[in-house]
């Protein structure tokens, strides 16, 4: 018999059983349900945070490097204590890697420090204020919503002007346009020449549009005489950034007069160092709801091996009938193998559908949707279910000898 015919007339066969016993059919779902809901879940909460970490970490830059007195990531607290007597990162320190490096676009020393920010009558607190140069815009990333950014005049001349994020303007200016207007940034007036366009967040935690860039001589001369800077570098050319990496190394240690054979006395950050954090936890939490799931799913599929076997039994004298007008083993097993699978494909529908819901009233909180291939993982997850659950009571079923099958009563 042709293999199409034969799962034609499996997949009818399978119909009319579950029609059959509905009630049995349904409870019998109720576990492959749950296990693929939690199948479901699982994936795209995975698939949203991986997404939402993505958009959040392409703020730091695939191409740019980092240099801070500390690492952001430490793994014990002695060497978080050890960074903390490091030396502070200078300003001439910044210019002077400006000079030397070879591999770099761009440099920008950076520090920044938290003010209330007040125009006329109303106010916004704990601003984060950045101190840069005219660099930092090529630097950072970010880019303008309106105005311009400050020139290298105004950065190295310290002139009382600022660029604004888009929560600060929406703060303190209502029907009017920020450009040319007077704030007060701590003590000191700056008028706006510029307003970002929308940051977002960094990792869920700071708001990048809760920001005001003035000229790093302003900062120095108003704010905060003596700061530990960041000095951020972005790289000429992605693929050379290993060789800038060590460049910067070399120059920093030249710098610092780090003595030949000592550790270096400053930390060189980058976008790898949260990725591989993140993989990490990611991987923890991935293999946990894989715990969850297998779970569930374990339970379904011996759900569905019982009742396919209690199947078996009842539908003996029939196996036998088929086997006697020449149903071959293949035949048999094929029927019995396509109802599990349908009945378990049944229930990931089901699932789905409720996995939707859920997610549908998750995406008012979180970043998730239920993606083309989280559902089509789901149905395979599923149908693999039935085919492993079904295969022992249809392989019981297929080597029934025919007389001994026709004699059950």
């Amino acid at each position: 018999m042709n293999f199409f015919v034969e799962l034609k007339e499996g997949l009818a066969i399978a119909w009319d059983a579950i029609r059959a016993n509905k009630l049995r059919s349904v409870l019998t779902t109720l576990g492959i349900v749950i296990g693929i809901v939690t199948v479901t879940l699982m994936a795209t909460a995975i698939d949203g945070m991986n997404r939402a970490f993505r958009k959040s970490i392409s703020v730091i830059g695939a191409d740019m490097l980092y240099v801070n007195r500390t690492a952001w990531l430490t793994h014990t607290e002695v060497e978080w204590l050890k960074s903390q007597k490091r030396r502070e990162i200078t300003l001439e320190q910044a210019n002077a890697v400006a000079k030397e490096m070879t591999l770099a676009r761009a440099v920008a020393p950076v520090v920044g420090m938290n003010q209330s920010v007040i125009y006329k009558t109303r106010s916004s607190s704990s601003v984060q204020i950045m101190g840069s140069t005219d660099q930092f815009l090529n630097t950072s990333g970010f880019s303008l919503g309106e105005g311009r950014f400050m020139t290298a005049a105004e950065a190295d001349g310290g002139r009382p002007v600022c660029i604004i994020g888009l929560d600060v303007a929406t703060n303190l200016f209502i029907n009017e346009s920020p450009l040319g207007k007077k704030i007060k940034v701590g003590p000191r007036s700056m008028e706006v020449i510029g307003v970002l366009a929308k940051q977002g967040s960094f990792m869920g935690m700071q708001s990048l549009d809760n920001e005001v860039i003035i000229p790093i001589q302003q900062l120095l001369i108003g704010y905060w005489r003596n700061p530990d800077f960041q000095i951020q570098v972005k790289v000429a050319q992605l693929d050379q950034l290993d060789e800038a990496r060590e460049e910067l190394r070399g120059v920093m240690r030249k710098i610092r007069r780090v003595a030949p054979g000592d550790e270096d006395d400053f930390a060189i950050n980058q976008q790898e160092q949260f990725i591989t954090m993140f993989n990490r936890v990611a991987g923890t939490i991935a293999g946990v709801g894989l715990l969850i799931t297998g779970l569930s799913l374990f339970v379904g599929g011996i759900g569905i091996m019982n009742i396919m076997f209690v199947s078996v039994a009842e539908r003996t004298r029939e196996i036998g009938v088929r086997k006697a007008i020449g149903a071959k083993r293949r035949t048999i097993l094929l029927q019995f193998l396509i109802e599990a699978a349908t009945i378990c494909l049944l229930g990931g529908l089901v699932g789905l559908v409720i996995a939707w819901l859920f997610t549908f009233l998750l995406a008012r909180a979180l970043p998730v949707h239920l993606s083309l291939s989280v559902v089509g993982l789901a149905l395979l997850v599923a149908l693999i279910t039935g085919v492993a659950s079904g295969f022992f009571p249809a392989w019981r079923a297929a080597r029934m000898d025919p007389v001994d099958a026709l004699r059950n009563e």
